[in-house]
């Protein structure tokens, strides 16, 4: 904030603090008293002693939240020669630990009379309307208005002349007004958090404005002004050459979490404009019961730190961050009801996926559980698009808190998103995921019969005869096709042929009152002409595929030219085989564990600009191209390992060896090695930070990463692992990894953190869990060259950033302290820091320290729990 002001010169003059005031802090031109909770008191008696030293300050702040605040003001007009005036609130916090806003809501009209008054900071006050004497700042540069509750800005608002930075975010701003456009020499505008709905087209005429943020409010359209910042000027260092108009030196455009359904093409394209959370090229929610009353229902878009919104018997629209969206009908809930929703990694022990089952999400749990709404809400859930859908149907699976169901889902795709959005109607709320599955035919037996064909194989049919039960039950059909290639590959033998898989399956426990008829295709190659049956056998299989018995002697099986046809009572699998084995079941079941298996990659590759951050990742075969080349930009590594055969929702592990560590205290770490589930559309990534646990004395590490399987599933196919003797009877791949020589670090810097001395500070609480200021210059190790990126993610300003760089220009150590721990200081009493902490990490790319954050803290939690457990409380 102070950068500008900083460039002016500052005097270096120290006084003696006076008589009586140890602790004030009367230095040179500078008092800061906003850190004293009697700091207004402190001032008072101040100037009544030394009015000649006060009057000669320059730099003041004061709190807001100090109840002698308004005699204090009176002092201020004397200070002709103040330049950066800081009252702000924000210093007290409630019973919640949440911020106080300060009591000022107006300023002295002398005030105005300051002419050397180049910085002034009123954030965190109780401002509805904006002072008139601020208009009359002659020299006003910097103005901060942020926190308070401002409506409207006034009229004359573009008379501030000399304004290069102005922030209002966090009020309560509808409308900007034309003024503005009046501000020639702003360079920064921030107007996020607000609820500007439109803007005035003279917003184009900040030609020297070179970030616009205006993300967090209701804006549904831009004016044309910023249109033609998008075809024409946008970034100049991004696109040299074209002609510049309206906003040539706007390097940074915020537009995220507004209305926006629509902007120009030119705009989505630019790096430098942000529009994560509008609901981009989103028509309208389909399906809905009544079109002219949802064209009114109210809307809300969700940022992606929130995890609630509350729902009236009015109905809404919801669209959350992650592009889940909701569709609440008028009267679906009788009473205002708060939705707690979070989306889950699938874990294995309690996602219960069905043979051949494919993942295509991750699990949303919405909240409260249970509770019935009067009318169905609608839920499009996005999911990864798997790359064969002619034979499987992607569905909505919800958990009832016992055991999972499919849900009735309909399958839509965004026009020009041209994201796929799996679409279902429930009346309570639970878990739920996408998953893509088997076709699935179902049909109602009555006790008259009926027929049920197969949608993937018209062939395959099944026939229920009349009086083959005595109540209506529900019958299932899935095929799953194999081909004959597939067969001879997985058996190496050419003369084998197997028909497609036919799963028959029912909501009751009792057999079939009389024989059910089945026709199935003849395996390929064979013909009722060229058929030996001594080679043909139907196998059936239990519902887990675990065991496959030859019943070809207990049924009778009629042939056609083409089919075979055999009655049955139960269900289950059945699969006909044509081979001159002798015993087929135990081939046939080996044959369908490789058909549930996916080829794999593993890959580790380390971080250009930090070796020691290295990301590990299981992709399928033919995503591991794409991968590699969206990665090879910032990170370098081996090259993937040979190809290696895993199951849906497998877990594996990752051992670092030969001089290579990593935290072991990470709860998914399980004997020291690194815990991961493979799921073939998810992501199966983990970023990691890798040290050499002895003194290498600065020299480099050849060390490797190993991956084995983890439990394995029961009746693991031999060849789908490559058995080793010993502890290596589950290992799959290693990968090397190589560590450079050690520069010089944080900790063989002289001094107390590297010439930088803090008091003892501890961010967040004990329920929450802490980070200690250990914890934070372990973090600040391995900032690296991100420091910068993860300040503006933490809040700072582009123009602190750079002060920081510039008073450490010669010490990357020191610049990242002294980001880090000023950061700290200022935070230190905000329960929610932490978490900003970890979003900023997140959105910085660092993903390794992010999961190291959370790691700490969550030990941290545990330590908290067992103390009050050991208390009895």
């Amino acid at each position: 904030e102070l950068a500008e002001l900083l460039e002016l010169g500052e005097s270096r003059e120290e006084l003696s603090v006076a008589p009586g005031f140890p602790g004030s802090c009367l230095a040179g031109n500078r008092l800061s008293l906003d850190v004293y909770p009697d700091g207004c008191c402190r001032l008072l008696r101040l100037f009544a002693g030394r009015p000649g030293e006060v009057v000669r300050v320059e730099f003041l702040r004061l709190s807001t939240n100090d109840p002698f605040l308004g005699t204090t003001l009176s002092i201020l007009p004397h200070l002709r020669n103040i330049r950066s005036l800081v009252l702000k609130g924000g210093h007290a916090r409630d019973d919640f630990g949440s911020c106080l806003c300060g009591s000022l809501t107006t300023l002295p009209p002398d005030l105005g009379n300051l002419s050397c008054l180049t910085h002034l900071d009123l954030s965190f006050n109780s401002f509805s309307t904006l002072p008139s004497c601020i208009l009359h700042l002659p020299s006003l540069r910097v103005l901060l208005l942020s926190h308070n509750r401002l409506v409207a800005l006034p009229e004359d608002f573009g008379s501030l002349g000399k304004l290069t930075f102005f922030s209002a975010m966090k009020n309560q701003l509808r409308a900007l007004p034309r003024s503005i456009g009046e501000l020639a020499m702003l360079q920064d505008l921030d107007l996020s958090e607000n609820s500007l709905e439109f803007l005035p087209e003279e917003v184009g005429n900040l030609h020297n404005c070179m970030e616009l943020d205006l993300s967090g409010n209701c804006l549904s359209s831009i004016p044309d002004s910023l249109e033609g910042f998008s075809s024409l000027s946008n970034c100049v260092i991004l696109c040299p050459g074209l002609s510049l108009t309206h906003l040539p030196s706007l390097s940074r455009l915020d537009l995220q979490n507004n209305c926006l359904r629509a902007v120009p093409p030119e705009i989505q394209t630019l790096s430098c404009v942000h529009l994560r959370g509008n609901p981009l090229g989103e028509a309208e929610p389909s399906s809905q019961p009544d079109e002219s009353s949802a064209r009114g229902l109210r809307r809300l878009f969700l940022a992606s730190g929130e995890n609630s919104f509350t729902v009236t018997s009015e109905g809404c629209k919801v669209v959350l961050a992650c592009g889940i969206h909701f569709y609440f009908p008028p009267g679906s809930a009788s009473d205002p009801l708060q939705i707690h929703f979070q989306i889950l990694a699938p874990d294995p022990r309690w996602v219960k996926l069905r043979h051949h089952d494919v993942l295509l999400s991750r699990v949303l749990e919405l909240q409260p559980h249970g509770v019935r709404f009067h009318q169905e809400v609608q839920i499009w859930m996005p999911y990864a698009f798997p790359q064969a859908l002619h034979q499987r149907e992607v569905v909505v699976r919800t958990f009832s808190g016992q055991s999972w169901s499919d849900l009735t889902t309909r399958v839509e795709q965004q026009r020009k998103s041209k994201k796929h959005l799996a679409h279902c109607s429930v009346l309570h709320f639970s878990w739920f995921l996408v998953v893509s599955r088997l076709v699935q035919n179902e049909c109602q037996v009555p006790s008259e019969g009926t027929l049920l064909f197969s949608s993937v194989d018209p062939n395959i049919k099944v026939t229920f005869p009349p009086g083959v039960t005595e109540e209506t039950r529900s019958v299932r059909l899935q095929v799953l096709p194999v081909s004959a290639e597939e067969i001879q590959e997985l058996t190496a033998d050419a003369g084998c042929r197997a028909s497609s898989l036919l799963c028959l399956s029912q909501d009751s426990l009792m057999d079939f009152l009389r024989p059910v008829r089945i026709q199935l295709p003849l395996p390929p190659g064979v013909t009722g002409l060229n058929l030996d049956r001594s080679r043909l056998h139907l196998l059936h299989g239990d519902l887990e595929g675990q065991t496959w018995d030859d019943i070809t002697s207990q049924v009778v099986l009629e042939f056609t030219h083409l089919y075979a046809v055999f009655e049955v009572t139960h269900f289950s699998w059945y699969w006909l085989w044509y081979s001159t084995k002798s015993y087929i079941g135990g081939i046939a079941r080996k044959v369908y564990e490789r058909l549930r298996l996916y080829q794999v990659n593993f890959i580790a590759l380390q971080r250009r600009k930090d070796p020691e951050q290295v990301l590990l990742q299981c992709i399928p075969k033919h995503k591991v191209d794409p991968v590699l080349k969206k990665l090879q930009d910032r990170y370098r590594g081996p090259e993937p390992s040979d190809m290696v055969e895993m199951f849906e929702g497998e877990q594996f592990f990752a051992a670092f060896e030969r001089g290579i560590s990593i935290d072991m205290e990470r709860p998914d770490c399980v004997d020291g090695r690194l815990s991961f589930i493979f799921y073939s559309h998810l992501k199966n990534m983990k970023e990691i930070y890798v040290t050499s646990p002895v003194d290498r004395k600065g020299q480099a590490v050849k060390g490797q990463v190993s991956f084995y399987r983890g439990k394995a599933p029961e009746n693991i196919p031999e060849d789908a692992s490559r058995r080793r003797k010993g502890a290596d009877s589950l290992w799959l791949a290693t990968l090397p990894i190589k560590l450079p020589r050690l520069k010089p670090h944080l900790s063989d810097s002289p001094g107390p953190l590297n010439g930088f001395s803090f008091p003892p500070l501890s961010l967040g609480s004990a329920e929450s869990g802490y980070l200690t200021q250990g914890n934070l210059l372990s973090i600040a190790r391995r900032l690296g060259p991100d420091w910068q990126s993860i300040g503006l993610n933490l809040g700072l300003s582009y123009q602190q950033i750079e002060r920081i760089g510039y008073n450490n220009r010669e010490d990357l150590d020191k610049q990242i302290l002294d980001m880090l721990f000023s950061w700290a200081q200022q935070n230190s009493g905000d329960p929610g820091c932490v978490g900003k902490l970890i979003r900023a990490l997140r959105d910085s790319g660092r993903q390794d320290i992010a999961e190291e954050v959370e790691t700490i803290l969550e030990l941290g939690r545990q330590k908290y729990r067992d103390s009050i457990h050991r208390l009895g409380l």
